[in-house]
């Protein structure tokens, strides 16, 4: 059905639809799930806060068991709204911390691993400790080589994205040689809570990542392009935004419940002569095909350039 057969009015409240978000199906499995260990997050950024945020919010820990280090308190300053504990010393996370995510930028790494080292006292619970990296590009090698400090290093490398922090996230991740089975499982049940979570091969990561991890942003600058189309042809902007989102929240929500391909989808929207085929024509002219393509290209490369420079 095209678009030219809608009828009927826009509401300007849309806000519940535009900030629906996937509730579990089992919520008492949920509820069960809360984890006694300390988490700590080497690195406080966005990445770090949106996984952070996802597992308060999700209630998988409470805010006080979440210990967040940077190079400046005053950067930290939403973890302490939130009730975690913050810290500049990135010590104090592998001290204190059990499940440790590391999120600080590639070319800190060999930096942050060699303030810790120097500071650190080998403990025998140092081994017990699961790593967790959500650095674009760095290999579960290398980590290991920055952080040879600590004995049979647990470590998987993972790439999740921000809309961790309202349960609709897509992780991927890949375990390390010391990484057990109930860690696996362990991370699972975080990483699944917080969206979807999938164990893939470390050398395909790259690749996830560049739809998983980059995806969000090339979803937000086509939100932000429908809506600056909207507002051209006279509807508000903040309306525009919402039904903008809402729409792109259905359509991804009808093709993970149908199982249709996108292209059978596109097409039940296409009616004859109409307007939604036009507007199909104007993306195909413009290469909008090519463009996701070559983005997604160039992120995979990008990602294997950090890794390669980290390695060297």
């Amino acid at each position: 059905m095209d678009c030219d057969s809608q009828n009927g009015s826009l509401a300007a409240d849309s806000e519940d639809n535009s900030r629906r978000s996937r509730e579990p199906e089992d919520t008492d499995e949920i509820i069960m799930a809360k984890f006694d260990e300390r988490i700590g997050f080497l690195g406080g950024g966005n990445m770090a806060f949106a996984i952070g945020s996802g597992m308060v919010n999700r209630g998988l820990v409470k805010p006080s068991q979440i210990l967040a280090s940077g190079p400046h308190l005053e950067n930290l300053i939403r973890w302490k709204k939130m009730g975690s504990e913050t810290t500049a010393d990135n010590e104090d996370v592998i001290i204190k911390c059990d499940i440790i995510f590391i999120c600080v930028k590639p070319h800190i790494l060999e930096k942050c691993a060699a303030e810790i080292q120097r500071k650190h006292i080998r403990s025998i619970r140092d081994s017990d400790k699961l790593f967790i990296s959500v650095i674009a590009g760095i290999s579960i090698e290398v980590i290991e080589k920055h952080f040879y400090f600590i004995p049979q290093l647990k470590i998987i490398r993972s790439m999740p994205n921000t809309p961790m922090q309202v349960g609709e996230g897509c992780t991927v991740f890949s375990p390390g040689r010391y990484v057990t089975q109930h860690d696996v499982e362990k991370i699972n049940m975080i990483l699944n809570s917080l969206g979807t979570a999938q164990e893939v091969p470390e050398k395909m990561i790259n690749a996830f990542s560049a739809i998983t991890g980059c995806g969000p942003a090339y979803i937000y600058t086509i939100i932000e392009a429908l809506a600056d189309g909207g507002v051209k042809q006279g509807i508000p902007k903040q309306t525009a935004l919402q039904v903008a989102a809402q729409m792109i929240y259905g359509t991804a929500k009808t093709v993970l419940e149908t199982g249709k391909h996108p292209a059978v989808l596109r097409d039940e929207v296409c009616s004859p002569g109409g307007s939604t085929i036009a507007a199909v024509h104007e993306l195909e002219k413009g290469g909008i095909r090519n463009i996701f393509i070559n983005a997604v290209e160039k992120a995979t490369l990008r990602s294997e350039e950090l890794g390669q420079s980290a390695a060297d």
